[in-house]
Formats: structure tokens, sequence, C-alpha cells
């Protein structure tokens, strides 16, 4: 190997192939550093390369050496006698495979080779108003036999589940820590002993991988091959040619300088065409990726964002890319489902509100906290397996268990459980903005009351696909209702409602209704109320008027009955959607809805006959 000093271009850093050798770059304050080579097939070391004096410029040292093969080495830095994984490589081996426990010193990057052919990949581009959300962990969505991919739990598994995710109704997918991020290693030792002999404590798997990571690296154990890098690439390439989109998480703890964001999101973006990031950590300085010129059109999901910071005063985007991320629509809607009083005014707020300038992603569930399922079949979190005595994972769940703790043989408590997950989903979809579900809340998944799985590489977090026949009723209900969502562009609002007839038009865009029309009933005793979509401000693809819909709820354990409002001559309701047979009413207007059930209503033509017979009756 000969070496030839390259100082004077040190960026990128890491690894690169330039000429006829590789442009090694690493910053670092540390005087004694270099690259350590190996053998790629045999994992021999080759050799230590010293950084010089006169190979750096400010903190970043670069050495190019010639003669390498970049699909014949691994490769990493040392500073003094410790291994140091590059922090900025693009790959890493896998040797040991998934669950094993590794030190950072055992990590060894790669170069990746070649280029890729992205035929044409284009971005979709979606609107917030257009897209539904699922939540999924790489492993956790195809792990289990039952998914019957050929290769389970990993970014190709993810390829081959495609057609069910669309057929689903997703557009979006929202992914778990897929960088690279060492899952299980040693545990620290403690500061301090006291003179008292050291206990060695069992490794604790990091299933979630909410810790520091390698940002620039897909993590190779979740590839079903030997190169991440072109198998990330091709799940995003799938993604896009089925009109999906593919948002990361990425986790940053505090240390983390608010400059290498951008950097890092660039990257994927130009690397992987990624299409978003869900930014995820404690005081992130989000308007520094949001004021980035190149992730203009890139969504980015945060807590918060100042938008003042980002956006002009009078400046208003044509398509939000920024949207806020937060569990108080989870909170509310929960609350409100289980019964509790005091919660319609809250529930009014949380459907119709988007924040000015910005998007708004909503839940029920997610990674954290119960299922779906386990919402409705648990009162108190059951994370006895995590090994902490139950003490860890929030205690405030917002859930009812339907009247038995976890599983029940009584028919009626069943059939409850399923009614309430229905009406979650009636819910969810009728409100504004985008609307996101954790991966199996679409066919009854449960984590059997674990409301905190981050260590649990098992059945607990792995999709078991024979619920998808056992709950096919609740699929069945939730493809129909985002099936209705997409047909229905008045409930897919863009900007927050204004509650006012500002088209002239005798109807406000969004109204609310209780046993008598325009007069709703929010006392904090009442569970019930009625929401009246205005179809006139909203307009279908062929540019006529959407339909007028009506959304009745009832969450209280009585029945209720709640008037529709008469709508424009020629038009009459149809039920088109209900968890619960209502009963007949004396008055036309009048639904009784029994208890806790939803029902959605739309706007038909009316017969002739009978809407001339309806003329002579009114004169």
């Amino acid at each position: 190997m000969t070496k030839t000093s390259m100082q004077q271009n040190p960026y990128p850093l890491g690894a690169h192939v330039e000429g006829n050798g590789i442009r090694f770059a690493y910053a670092t304050k540390a005087v004694s550093c270099g690259v350590i080579l190996y053998s790629r097939k045999t994992g021999r070391q080759l050799g230590r390369e010293a950084f010089t004096a006169g190979e750096k410029t400010g903190n970043v040292y670069c050495k190019h050496i010639e003669g390498l093969q970049a699909d014949q080495i691994s490769y990493q830095f040392y500073e003094g006698d410790r291994k140091v994984p590059d922090p900025y490589a693009r790959s890493f081996e896998r040797k040991k495979g998934y669950g094993k426990l590794r030190n950072e010193s055992d990590l060894k990057a790669l170069i990746p080779m070649g280029d890729f052919d992205w035929d044409g990949d284009k971005h979709p581009r979606l609107g917030y108003s257009d897209s539904v959300g699922y939540c999924m962990h790489v492993r956790g969505f195809t792990a289990h036999p039952s998914s019957k991919v050929t290769s389970r739990g990993t970014y190709q598994g993810i390829i081959e589940k495609i057609p069910y995710l669309k057929d689903t109704g997703i557009t979006t997918i929202e992914l778990q820590p897929g960088y690279e991020f060492l899952e299980l290693e040693p545990e620290p030792a403690p500061a301090v002993n006291y003179g008292l002999p050291l206990l060695e404590k069992e490794p604790k798997l990091n299933y979630w991988g909410y810790k520091k990571g390698y940002y620039y690296a897909p993590k190779a154990d979740y590839a079903g091959g030997e190169d991440a890098v072109a198998e990330f690439k091709e799940m995003v390439k799938a993604l896009h040619k089925n009109g999906m989109e593919l948002v990361m998480q990425f986790y940053f703890p505090r240390e983390m300088r608010a400059a290498s964001i951008p950097e890092i999101l660039r990257f994927w973006v130009l690397e992987y065409h990624v299409d978003g990031f869900h930014l995820m950590g404690t005081d992130l300085q989000v308007e520094v990726p949001a004021t980035d010129p190149l992730l203009a059109d890139t969504k980015l999901w945060y807590y918060h964002f100042n938008t003042s910071a980002v956006y002009e005063r009078d400046e208003t985007p044509l398509s939000p890319n920024l949207a806020c991320y937060q569990d108080d629509y989870l909170y509310t809607v929960r609350r409100y489902l289980k019964g509790d009083e005091n919660m319609l005014e809250d529930l009014m707020y949380q459907m119709r509100r988007i924040p000015q300038k910005l998007g708004r992603v909503h839940y029920l569930t997610n990674y954290y906290g119960f299922t779906l399922m386990d919402m409705v079949s648990y009162d108190y979190k059951h994370n006895e397996a995590n090994g902490e005595e139950n003490r860890d994972g929030t205690n405030y769940n917002c859930s009812w268990n339907c009247g038995e703790e976890g599983n029940s043989r009584k028919l009626k408590i069943r059939e409850l459980r399923q009614r309430q997950i229905k009406n979650a989903y009636t819910i969810l979809l009728c409100t504004h903005s985008m609307p996101l579900i954790f991966m199996g809340d679409e066919f009854g998944n449960s984590q059997r009351g674990n409301n905190n799985p981050y260590c649990q590489d098992n059945a607990t977090t792995w999709l078991d696909w024979r619920d998808l026949q056992k709950y096919q009723d609740l699929y069945g209900f939730w493809k129909g209702m985002v099936e209705f969502r997409k047909s229905h562009p008045v409930l897919r609002g863009e900007q927050e409602v204004k509650l006012m007839d500002y088209l002239s038009c005798g109807y406000p865009d969004l109204s609310y209704h209780g046993k008598n029309a325009w007069r709703a009933q929010t006392e904090s005793y009442n569970r019930h109320i009625g929401f009246l979509y205005c179809g006139k401000y909203a307009h279908k693809l062929d540019g006529k008027e959407d339909d007028f819909l009506y959304l009745a709820l009832n969450m209280h354990w009585e029945g209720h009955e709640l008037a529709l409002p008469k709508l424009p001559k020629g038009m009459k309701w149809e039920r088109v959607f209900a968890t619960g047979e209502e009963t007949a009413a004396e008055e036309e207007y009048i639904r009784r809805l029994p208890p806790r059930s939803t029902a959605i209503y739309c706007s038909v033509a009316e017969p002739e006959k009978k809407a001339k017979r309806r003329g002579r009756k009114a004169g």
C-alpha cells in the first residue's frame, strides 16, 4: 500500500473510493490516531495506518491510500489503544446476527460499491390530508412465521408486504429506527462500587433503538442479505413505485450538535430518496432543518415547530411539509371512548385542530403504550416480562377493559371490544389532517397488556398475522372507512375549519348537533354529539361538490337521540356506516343511537316522486 496526502479535501468525512485507492477522513481531537484495515473475507487485520500532523486540517485528518479495493476490506479508526467505529460509515459488516452481544469495537465499516439503478424513481409528495400513516418496526412487522415472507424481519419482508399495505389503504410508512445501532451491548460498569463485589448484569435488549446510533448506515441486521444499502434502497424504490412514502424516525440525544442533524437528513434524502423524518429527542433545534432549502418539500415531524422562526410573517406554505406530532389527541379521544365525563368540548377541538402553517399527525396508538386491542382489553399495564417488576411504562393509559381484564371468553365482552375498536377507527378517520395507526391495529394486534415492550424481541412485539383472519370483520371495517375517507375530501381538510357559513350557502363548513339540530349538548355529563360536514366546502376529483356527511357519536352506556339537520331540497340522509343498530324514532330526522356506538350518514339524491310530494306538503 502506498499513501498520498489529500488533506486539502477532507470532506465528506468517512471513507470513499477516490482514484486508485480510498480516501479516509476522520474528525477527532486525538493526537495518536489512524485507520485499521481488515480483510473483508477473512476478518484478519491487514495493518494500521497512522495519521500524521501533515494530514490534518483543523481537527480533521485525511489520508489517501492507494492500491486498496473497497470490496475487499473493512475498516475502523483508532485513537490510542481504543478502536472507534466510523460515525460516518455508510455500511457495517453483518457478522453475529441480531440480538447478539457486541461492543462498539466489534463494528467494522464497509465501503458501498457501485451505483444503484433508481429507474426514474420519484417522491410521491403526498399532502397530509391525502395520507394515512402506519408506524412499524422492521423486525416486528414480519418476524413471526405467520407473516409467510421469504425474508422475515427485514427490509425485504416489508417489500413483500407492500401489496397488503396498499390494500389496507396505507400511504405513508413511519419506520422505527432503521439506521445502525447496537441493540445489545455490555452494561457499563458502575462509577463507584464502594468496595463491594461487582455483580454481572445481564445485558438488556434495546429492541426499539432509541439511542445514539450510526446515522449514515442502514441497520445491517435488518437486511435479508449481506448488502443492507441496496436492500434499503430497493424498499424505498418499491414503496414509491406503489405511490407510498417512507418517513424515518431519527432519535438524537442531547449531546447531538444541531448542525449535524440537517447534514444527516440531507444524506438520506439524496442517497436513499427518503420522503420524511420524525425527529425525536429533547429540546432539538428543529428550526434548523426546517429552514434547510434542500428539505423544503421533505416531511418533518416533531412535537411542535415555531413557525415564526421558519416562515416570514405573511408567508403561507402552499403544501406544508412540517407537521405537529403530539399525544394530546390520543389522550382526549381515548378518554372519550372509555366514557369519561366533560370530554365533548375537547373532542370537538381535537378533531378539527390543524395548527396554522403546519400539518398534524394524529393517532390513538403508537409504539409506546397500549395497542388498540389492549386499549379495550386492559385497565392496567402488564409489563412483568420486561424484568422491572412492572414499574416501567406509563400508568396513565386512558383505557377500559370492557368488563374483564385481559382475554375473555364472554361473547358480550368480546363484541363490545370490537365495537369500541370500530368506534376508534371511525373517529380517527373522520378527523382532519393525517391519521396514523401502529402496525397490526387494523386487525386486533395485542401485546398482552405490555405498554412498554422496548426490550421484547418475541411474540409480544411481532405481528401474528393469523389475527388477520381471526379479526376479519375489524379489518374489513377499517378498509371500508379508509376508502370512505379517501372518497370524501370534506373529511380531509388541509386547514382548520372556521365553523362559519363563509360561502353564504346556508351551512357552516362544520357544525355540531344534539337531540335538536343545531344545538349541541356539551354539558359535562353528556357523551353524545353529531358532526355535520358540509360538502359545499370541498370538491371531488371530478370538480363536483362533496356530499353532506353526518357523524353521530354516543359513548354513553345508555342510548341517546340525535337530530340530523334538514338537507337542501332533493336530498335525503342515508346511513353508510354504523357500529351498532339504531332504533327507529317517531320523527323523521331523529336517530336513536345505542350505547357506545357511532354512525355515519351521507346525503343522497331523493327519488323524484318522493321529492315532489315533499314539495307539495311543504307548500
